[in-house]
């Protein structure tokens, strides 16, 4: 049932296992495809031998051979085609810029034409491989029909390597680390077969990584490694998790494509799968089956969004407690965005250097406080970058990693009473805060928290904004009831504040997906920068609070919740 937490259907009934054929003997062929620059790239083509003509699923990915990320069973061939610069293809690697773009297009066309290929192709994609998708779209893909896209960005800049124009440091680092590492392998392969070739991977490689860490703004380097339209309109399937490192991504792509029938499962990627689910391969499969080879297996009757909510705590998830939920779009139609304000009146509830109070409505007491910004402990403050390196086993041995309550102490609290009822929330959020630094540009790190009745308090959402971009596009920002919902910043240029200036942010926070359970309370924490992001001079930041202070939080709570009845 639509709008309401009920078990969806489709990756239940949909996550079975292939027919014993799946099993049996493949074939597989090494391919080498000349682009129209000259430059070849390296691909194989697998399926059962032997090896005839069928529906062929495409992935092109950066990380090597043997990286393809979905089988879509006996009925299809698969091709990956490792991208220009990596692996065992030559050519200068250009962070999925104009020429890997331009690259996607000529090898689908290729791909059509061969003896191994029906003429129908579909495209899988996760993470570096979506991306690549992404950017491409607003060109024709010859002979595509559908699409699965897990996990990647549709905005490189905002959604990955420098999140609210904070730099990403250490994942992006561990990108082009992943992405180097499988071209040093096949370097020897490489190198026998053209010995002049290892030099421009190299340097592809070192340039890219440089530039995407090196270039700060929004500039014409980023728009043309982000989503530029879509030429294409053929059916999509996203995916993608609500702690994934790239979250923001999944559903910003799904809004781009929902008009050409896209749909959206929320069940987990990088971070790990939901309990209970198989993360959305049944759903796939069953996808590339109804819209490849047009099996009436009702997969596009299935609900529109289906998302698997958190239920206090990212680890239990893994463990099976979740809120699964089903709407027609995202936004879930009928999200209210309620305000909260952030009130010096304490709370009670939280050793931090303030312990203030999320108030509805107006705040009873106004106030300055500080805190000092230093580099935060990125395994309580940071879940979509450590969620995303695999932290379950060490947080089970040792519990109080997953809390909040090691950076509590430095940080600044904002918290809401015990909820007299169970509260959705799921949707952008947006924080609005009132802030000066002795420092011209610091980071503005904000966590939302799910604390429990013993006051145990864990991350569920986090937004990220650099003080240097004070500014937001309100046309490009989502606006529900007037208010800019979900913050579309303006990164395109810095803009410092003087020393000791008070100014209003908007902060994007990613995605929140989580149900807070009557008892529990809803918690802001203000706090600095995760240490895996790039390091900043220390700063003392002020936050003003209170009446006339602007300093407020605006929560997305879906419509079977009522915030206000269930705060006292």
């Amino acid at each position: 049932m639509r709008g309401r937490c009920a078990v969806p259907v489709a990756l239940l009934a949909l996550a079975l296992p292939f027919p014993a054929g799946a099993a049996a003997a493949e074939e597989s062929r090494t391919e080498r495809v000349a682009m129209s620059d000259g430059v070849e790239l390296a691909a194989t083509v697998t399926g059962q031998a032997p090896l005839a003509p069928r529906p062929t699923l495409v992935e092109f990915s950066p990380y090597g051979r043997g990286s393809a990320t979905l089988d879509a069973g006996p009925h299809y061939n698969h091709l990956l085609v490792q991208i220009r610069g990596t692996g065992d293809s030559d050519g200068r690697f250009d962070a999925l810029g104009p020429r890997t773009q331009r690259d996607v297009a000529e090898t689908l066309r290729w791909a059509c034409r061969q003896p191994w290929s029906d003429g129908r192709l579909a495209i899988n994609g996760f993470s570096a491989s979506a991306i690549t998708i992404y950017n491409s779209l607003y060109r024709r893909l010859p002979c595509v029909r559908a699409m699965v896209l897990r996990s990647g960005t549709i905005d490189l800049y905002r959604d990955l390597i420098w999140p609210g124009g904070v730099s990403n440091l250490v994942p992006a680092a561990a990108v082009m680390v992943m992405i180097g590492a499988p071209a040093l392998i096949q370097g020897p392969d490489r190198l026998i077969r053209d010995p002049a070739s290892g030099v421009d991977v190299i340097a592809g490689l070192a340039e890219a990584g440089l530039a995407g860490l090196l270039t700060p703004t929004l500039g014409d380097w980023w728009r043309e490694r982000r989503f530029r339209g879509d030429a294409n309109r053929v059916p999509v399937l996203v995916l993608g998790g609500f702690f994934d490192v790239e979250s923001r991504g999944a559903f910003e792509g799904y809004r781009k494509l929902k008009r050409a029938g896209a749909h959206l499962v929320v069940a987990g990627a990088h971070d790990g799968y939901a309990g209970g689910t198989d993360g959305g391969v049944g759903e796939a499969r069953a996808w590339l089956d109804r819209y490849v080879r047009g099996v009436r297996n009702g997969v596009g009757r299935h609900p529109r969004v289906q998302l698997w909510l958190a239920d206090g705590r990212r680890e239990d998830m893994a463990k099976g407690k979740v809120v699964p939920y089903e709407a027609d779009d995202w936004p879930v139609p009928g999200t209210r965005w309620v305000a909260l304000a952030l009130d010096a009146v304490r709370s009670g509830s939280a050793h931090s250097l303030n312990d203030g109070s999320l108030t509805l409505g107006e705040a009873r007491a106004g106030g300055r406080h500080l805190y000092l910004n230093l580099p935060s402990l990125p395994i309580a403050t940071d879940q979509p970058n450590v969620s995303t390196i695999g932290i379950s086993a060490l947080t089970e041995v040792v519990p109080l990693l997953s809390r909040m309550a090691l950076t509590e102490p430095l940080s600044l609290t904002y918290t809401t009473p015990p909820l007299r009822e169970d509260v959705l929330v799921a949707g952008p959020a947006s924080l609005e805060l009132r802030l000066a630094s002795t420092a011209p540009e610091t980071a503005i790190w904000a966590v939302i928290s799910d604390v429990a009745p013993n006051g145990d308090a864990h991350p569920v959402g986090l937004g990220r904004l650099s003080t240097a971009y004070p500014r937001i596009n309100r046309k490009r920002s989502l606006v529900r009831d007037g208010e800019a919902v979900q913050p579309y910043g303006v990164y395109a240029r810095k803009a410092p504040a003087r020393v000791g200036e008070e100014r209003l942010y908007r902060v994007e926070i990613w995605p929140v997906g989580n149900r807070f359970a009557a008892g529990h309370r809803l918690r802001l924490q203000i706090t600095g920068a995760s240490a895996l992001s790039m390091p900043s001079l220390p700063a003392l930041n002020t936050v003003r609070v209170g009446p006339g202070s602007g300093s407020r939080l605006l929560v997305p709570v879906l419509p079977e919740s009522d915030l206000e009845a269930a705060l006292p």
